[in-house]
């Protein structure tokens, strides 16, 4: 168990995820994107427009950034229900918090998804079995993209669906108080500088992109691994914000949403250090290869990964637990890897529609119980299910 949680490799793992999440949560609350989110409302006036325009922007957000996804979600719920409060628009509130939720069932099928974005970094902790495996296989093969599309325009209009048949109510939410301005004086104008902050930001996405698109020998898939995204993440918060005064203080009400990570991780870590130490891995790809064949694996391996969600509510922490399984299986079974990544990948989105660890952000910027979203977000479960299982079928 100590030798798992201790395990370096996974350890700079758990920071990586801390760090996408909390510049994804910062990147969130930036004016820019809080403009956007504004101007959204303006067409959000009936609950079926909010629900699909809530889940299109959620589910698209997401696909690049699940942190990003997660709050920006949250904060469009938010707005909508001070627009309809103010305004006098019946709103199904818990409807449209389910919408802002939806994004967490296409995250990890996204850039960002932990298990794929970690096999195609150097050095990972399965890469003596399996090397370096890109996104091109995972993320940005036509299985993946087809079901994300297909996701993308079912799910929209699934939510308006469900918004027609039950309009709501008139509900009562105060908006959230506006910062005062403080008053800039002397070396702290350097915090607060527009042009400091541009320069710096703008350096380090200079730099990703040169890195990505211009550097010899390079191909910008192969790229894409967690410093990357972090690299892009922090020139991009820093440019938005607009100040480093701005960046530090999201900065500051960002991170206490990856203490879950801080503390979590490690404790799954001894997980998979007792089951790899002990031979369960070896016991449990075994048992995985005497009930499959090539065609049923990924279905048992996304099923499997639903109920594990279930009790490792984190696709990194589920990945160290489950990834050395689902490929030594894989590997005796002749399955392709990057399609048996990608199937754990939607059994561990997909019951975070029943999964509400990851809906306390939401829950807490909306004021919504997790009781009240979940007969939503179980549709939203069921009709994914469809989806995945036929997807990893066709392809």
């Amino acid at each position: 168990w100590e030798q798992g949680v201790w395990h370096s490799p996974l350890l700079v793992f758990a920071l990586q995820m801390m760090l996408m999440l909390v510049l994804g949560h910062t990147l969130a609350l930036s004016k820019p994107i809080s403009n956007l989110i504004s101007k959204g409302t303006k067409y959000c006036n009936n609950t079926a427009n909010a629900a699909a325009i809530i889940t299109f922007f959620t589910l698209l957000v997401s696909f690049f950034n699940w942190g990003l996804g997660l709050i920006s979600g949250a904060i469009f719920t938010r707005k909508v229900g001070e627009h309809a409060s103010a305004k006098g628009i019946k709103l199904n509130y818990p409807l449209i918090g389910a919408s802002g939720y939806s994004g967490l069932m296409v995250w990890h099928g996204g850039i960002s998804g932990s298990a794929p974005i970690k096999i195609a970094e150097e050095g990972h902790f399965l890469a003596d079995k399996i090397g370096v495996i890109s996104q091109a296989e995972t993320v940005f093969s036509t299985m993946n993209i087809s079901i994300s599309i297909v996701l993308l325009i079912v799910l929209p209009f699934l939510m308006y669906y469900l918004g027609k048949k039950n309009n709501g109510t008139i509900i009562l939410i105060e908006a959230e108080e506006k910062m005062n301005e403080v008053e800039i004086s002397g070396a702290e104008k350097l915090d607060h500088s527009k042009i400091l902050a541009w320069i710096f930001g703008g350096v380090i996405l200079f730099y990703a992109f040169y890195k990505a698109f211009i550097l010899p020998d390079t191909i910008s898939l192969k790229v894409i691994n967690p410093n990357y995204i972090n690299l892009v993440l922090l020139g991009l918060t820093i440019v938005m914000h607009k100040s480093f005064f701005s960046f530090l203080k999201a900065i500051d009400n960002a991170i206490s949403g990856a203490s879950g990570i801080l503390i979590q991780f490690p404790l799954y870590f001894g997980i998979m250090g007792i089951m790899n130490h002990s031979g369960m891995v070896q016991i449990m790809s075994d048992f995985f290869v005497n009930i499959s064949n090539e065609t049923t694996f990924p279905i048992f391996t996304f099923i499997s990964a639903g109920i594990v969600n279930v009790f490792v509510p984190s696709g990194g922490g589920q990945w160290a637990v489950q990834g050395p399984i689902i490929v030594d299986a894989a590997t005796q079974l002749g399955v392709s890897i990057p399609k048996s990544v990608m199937a754990l990948a939607y059994g561990d989105q997909l019951t975070n529609m029943l999964q509400p660890f990851w809906a306390l952000p939401l829950l807490g910027i909306t004021g919504l119980k997790a009781k009240e979203i979940l007969p939503y977000t179980l549709i939203l479960l069921l009709v994914g299910v469809v989806i995945f299982i036929g997807g990893l079928l066709v392809f």
